[in-house]
């Protein structure tokens, strides 16, 4: 071996270490050329292009050796990284109230398929897991490309470490289902490789947000979003999910904000879950929602084109007023440098910005201090993306490891 190929071979062993740090500076888009990783791994340029060559090698991301030099910098430019957007990806899954929906998602957060699924969702979660499931397979064979593993966004708290769905209100699913099996045998039956996950879905939503999204360069992340049914919460604390003692903190929609107020499916009343959510929405405007699309969606054409009826404008009001003074609690308690809002409550905040955070600075402490930033989420399916996240985790914290285990 001769001494250029000697030298490489150490550098790339004195950086094996960096291999999982530097795939997720180009996965979140924090590293978009060598000389930036170079800075943020705190190694040499040559030990930084030996890793970076390493994970193009892996078939992750790709460098761009001709680039051009960018505005007013000096010197000789650097290459470019990017994620493989032909290579692996991880198989996404979601069941909420009114369906389920498969994706394929690859590094970066990019989803490269995705297939809905059915409108009514089965009382056996294994029936509907398997559907999803078989979705998904479906879309890996059309592509050829490797899978890393999987996760599962649903609408629950799933309690650590045995995976079960505490209470899926919004589902006929039985409280305690065994989720987390039973997604991994239909993915293991189906001949998926790698691992399987599952999580809440407004948790997921929020690591997607953090990552690639809305949430990036916060410390402290509160994501707050109502989607087909109900209100979820999450809290994403130096990039790691905040999920407390046993996977069930945040359970946000259970906060009182109306005492006289609607019976909750939790037995109390005048819960965040069923005074600002879309099934609230629409009872408030008057309208009876129909079968024939989600209530979600029911909502927000509403929201769109009749904003200017009053009764439609009064409802809306009155869900920023309810859910302006959960989220003024929540950062009474949390102190969040930034919230997220998804689903209706983006469209909500869209329509009436300066109501709602009125509503919140004048009811938190640290509203009045010092204003919190209330942001819309930005991706599409960011709960998908937050499931194919727990797949990838895997991979970015030893990909050479994880790759070396694939299969040709």
């Amino acid at each position: 071996m001769n001494g250029k190929a000697t030298s490489a071979r150490t550098r790339l062993e004195r950086g094996r270490g960096a291999l999982g740090p530097a795939l997720e500076l180009v996965h979140t888009g924090r590293a978009p050329t060598r000389a930036v990783l170079t800075a943020e791994l705190g190694v040499t340029r040559a030990t930084a292009g030996a890793v970076a060559a390493e994970l193009e090698a892996l078939g992750l991301i790709r460098v761009d050796s001709r680039p051009g030099a960018g505005a007013g910098s000096q010197g000789r430019p650097s290459h470019r990284l990017a994620v493989d957007e032909t290579g692996p990806v991880a198989l996404a899954a979601q069941v909420h109230a009114d369906g389920f929906r498969a994706a394929l998602v690859g590094l970066g957060g990019t989803i490269a398929a995705t297939a809905p699924g059915c409108v009514t969702v089965s009382a056996d979660p294994a029936q509907v897991l398997g559907d999803v499931v078989e979705a998904g397979a479906a879309l890996l064979k059309e592509s050829g490309r490797h899978c890393v593993g999987a996760g599962l966004a649903v609408p629950s708290a799933v309690a650590e470490p045995d995976g079960t769905a505490l209470n899926p209100l919004h589902l006929a699913w039985p409280a305690g289902a065994e989720v987390r099996d039973i997604f991994a045998e239909c993915v293991q039956a189906a001949g998926i490789t790698g691992p399987a996950f599952t999580g809440n879905d407004v948790n997921l939503a929020a690591l997607a947000e953090h990552r690639h999204g809305a949430g990036r360069g916060a410390r402290h992340l509160l994501c707050v979003a109502t989607g087909h049914r109900g209100v979820g919460g999450a809290l994403v604390l130096d990039g790691r999910l905040h999920t407390g003692s046993s996977g069930l903190a945040l359970e946000v929609g259970h906060l009182t904000v109306n005492p006289e107020g609607r019976a909750c499916h939790c037995g109390s009343r005048g819960c965040l879950d069923v005074e600002a959510d879309p099934l609230a929405f629409l009872t408030a405007a008057g309208i009876d929602p129909g079968p024939e699309v989600s209530l979600l969606q029911q909502s927000r054409d509403l929201l769109r084109t009749e904003y200017d009826d009053p009764a439609v404008r009064a409802a809306a009001e009155e869900l920023v007023d309810r859910l302006g003074l959960g989220l003024a609690g929540l950062v009474n308690i949390l102190n969040p440098d930034r919230i997220i809002l998804g689903g209706l409550h983006r469209e909500l905040l869209d329509a009436d910005p300066e109501r709602l955070r009125a509503v919140v600075a004048d009811r938190s402490l640290w509203g009045r201090s010092g204003s919190v930033p209330i942001l819309p989420c930005t991706l599409d399916h960011n709960s998908l993306v937050g499931a194919a996240e727990l797949a990838w985790q895997p991979v970015l914290d030893d990909p050479q490891s994880v790759l070396a285990q694939r299969v040709p």
